[in-house]
C-alpha cells in the first residue's frame, strides 16, 4: 500500500510511484479523495463524541426535560450515520485508488523500459550454441515429453523424467542446504491462497490476469511462494531484536502466462507449472537495502557453484513490478539464442507490502511498518534449460556441475543408445 502522507508531501516519492507509471492525474483524485475522507472522519468523531455526551444526559435529564433531550440525541444519531455511510463510501474509493498506485521506485533505479537497464557486472564469457538447444536436448536424452503434456494437460505443460529428476531434487537440496547455513528458516508453504493474500502481497490488483483462480472455492494458485511467506507475519508486532527473519519457500508454482502467446513455446523455458525455491526477509527498516545486497550475494554465489555465465542488472523503474522499489535480475548467456535470459531476481519492497499487512516493528522513532524482500534462489526447470544447454559435451553426454554431485550421484550422463 502506498504511503499517502508521503505522496502528499515528499516530491521525491510522488516523482518515484510516476517514474513507474502513475498516473499524475490518478495521483490528485487520490489525494482529493483522501483529504475529503479525512474532513469527514473529523466530523464523524465530533459527532460521536456529541452523541455520547447526549445519551448521558437523557440519564441525568428530569423527567420534563427528557423529551427534549431524547429527540436532540436522536437527531445526532440520526447525522452521525449519514456522515458514517458518507465515510465508508469514501473510505472505499481511497482504498481502491491507493491499489492502483505502484510502489515509488528508489531514487538509484534507472529511468525507463526495459532495455534501460543499468549493467551491474558481467561474468564469464559468451559460449557458442551447443549441437542441440535445449529443446532438442531435452527430448534427445528422454528427460523432457513436452508432447505428452499437451496431451495431457494442455500447452505449456511437460513431464520431467528420469535423470533430470534427480537434476532438479539435487538442485532443490543444493539450494536449500545453503540458505540454511545462511541462516534461512526452510517452509513448504501452502500455494493456494484467498484473495486478500495476493492484495496484501501486492500481486493484487495488477498482476490478477496471471494467476490461476478457483471460483468455487476464492482461492487462488500462487505464482510464487513470497505470497504465502508473506503471509505468516500478517498483522504482526515485532521488537527491533526480532528482526530479520529470513524464510525459504520451497513450492510448485503456477502462471498463466498471458500475454506471451507463440513465445518460447519450445522445452521448458516458460511453462505454467515450475517449482522454485524461494527467499523471503522481513526486516528492519534501516537494514533493508543491505538485506536486498545480501539476496544478490546469495544468487550469484548460486549460478558462480553452477558454472554459469550471467550478468546482473539494476532494472530500469518502467520495467519494475508494482511491488519493487528497486529490483537486481541476473540473467544467464543462452547459447542457442545468442542472448541472455532472466533466471534469477531479487527486490525490496521497503513498507509497501507491510503496509497491506498492517506488520509492524519497534524502532528508535516508534513502531513502523517492517520492510520486506524477495529473491529467487534457484528457479529449478529453468535452470535446468541452461544447464541441458551449458553441460552438455559435443558427443551428446552431460556433465553433472560438481556441487550438484552429492545430492544426485552423478557425474556424467551418457546420451540413450
Amino acid at each position: 500500500m502506498i504511503d499517502l502522507k508521503a505522496l502528499q508531501t515528499n516530491d521525491d516519492y510522488r516523482a518515484g510511484a510516476i517514474r513507474k507509471g502513475a498516473d499524475a492525474g490518478a495521483i490528485d483524485t487520490l489525494l482529493a479523495a483522501d483529504e475529503s475522507r479525512r474532513a469527514i472522519l473529523l466530523e464523524v468523531e465530533s459527532l460521536r463524541a456529541e452523541a455520547n455526551a447526549a445519551s448521558k444526559e437523557i440519564g441525568r435529564a428530569e423527567p420534563d426535560e427528557r423529551e427534549a433531550k431524547l429527540s436532540a440525541a436522536k437527531e445526532l444519531k440520526d447525522q452521525l450515520s449519514v456522515r458514517e455511510t458518507q465515510l465508508s463510501e469514501l473510505q472505499e474509493q481511497v482504498d481502491e485508488l491507493a491499489l492502483a498506485v505502484p510502489n515509488p521506485a528508489h531514487h538509484s533505479v534507472p529511468d525507463g523500459g526495459e532495455e534501460d537497464f543499468e549493467l551491474i557486472a558481467t561474468v564469464g564469457g559468451q559460449p557458442d550454441p551447443p549441437p542441440l538447444d535445449h529443446a532438442d536436448y531435452g527430448e534427445r536424452m528422454h528427460w523432457v515429453d513436452s508432447e505428452l503434456g499437451a496431451k495431457v494437460s494442455g500447452s505449456r505443460f511437460a513431464y520431467l523424467k528420469n535423470e533430470a529428476v534427480l537434476l532438479e531434487l539435487a538442485l532443490v537440496q543444493f539450494a536449500t542446504n545453503k540458505l540454511v547455513k545462511r541462516g534461512f528458516s526452510p517452509v513448504v508453504p501452502p500455494v493456494l491462497v484467498r484473495e486478500e493474500m495476493m492484495v496484501d502481497a501486492g500481486f493484487f490488483p495488477t498482476d490478477r490476469n496471471q494467476v490461476y483462480e478457483l471460483a468455487d472455492d476464492d482461492l487462488f494458485l500462487v505464482g510464487t511462494s513470497e505470497v504465502p511467506l508473506a503471509g505468516m507475519h500478517r498483522g504482526d508486532r515485532f521488537e527491533a531484536d526480532e528482526l530479520p527473519r529470513r524464510y525459504m519457500g520451497y513450492s510448485s508454482c503456477f502462471r498463466r502466462e498471458a500475454g506471451t502467446y507463440g513465445k518460447d513455446t519450445r522445452g521448458i523455458f516458460r511453462v505454467h507449472q515450475f517449482n522454485k525455491v524461494e527467499m523471503f526477509i522481513w526486516s528492519r527498516p534501516e537494514d533493508s537495502w543491505a538485506e536486498h545486497e545480501n539476496l544478490l550475494t546469495i544468487e550469484r554465489e548460486i549460478l558462480d557453484e553452477l558454472g554459469l555465465p550471467y550478468r546482473v542488472i539494476n532494472v530500469a523503474s518502467g520495467d519494475l513490478g508494482t511491488p519493487a522499489a528497486k529490483k537486481y535480475d541476473c540473467e544467464v548467456w543462452l547459447p542457442s539464442e545468442g542472448t541472455y535470459r532472466e533466471l534469477t531476481s531479487c527486490s525490496n519492497y521497503v513498507d509497501f507490502s507491510a503496509r497491506r499487512l498492517g506488520t509492524r516493528v519497534k524502532t528508535e522513532n516508534g513502531t513502523e511498518f517492517a520492510h520486506t524482500l524477495n529473491g529467487t534462489a534457484c528457479a529449478v526447470g529453468r535452470t535446468l534449460v541452461f544447464l541441458m544447454e551449458h553441460c552438455q559435451q559435443l558427443d551428446g553426454s552431460f556433465v553433472v556441475p560438481e556441487v550438484l554431485r552429492p545430492y544426485c550421484g552423478l557425474d556424467v550422463i551418457a546420451p540413450p543408445a
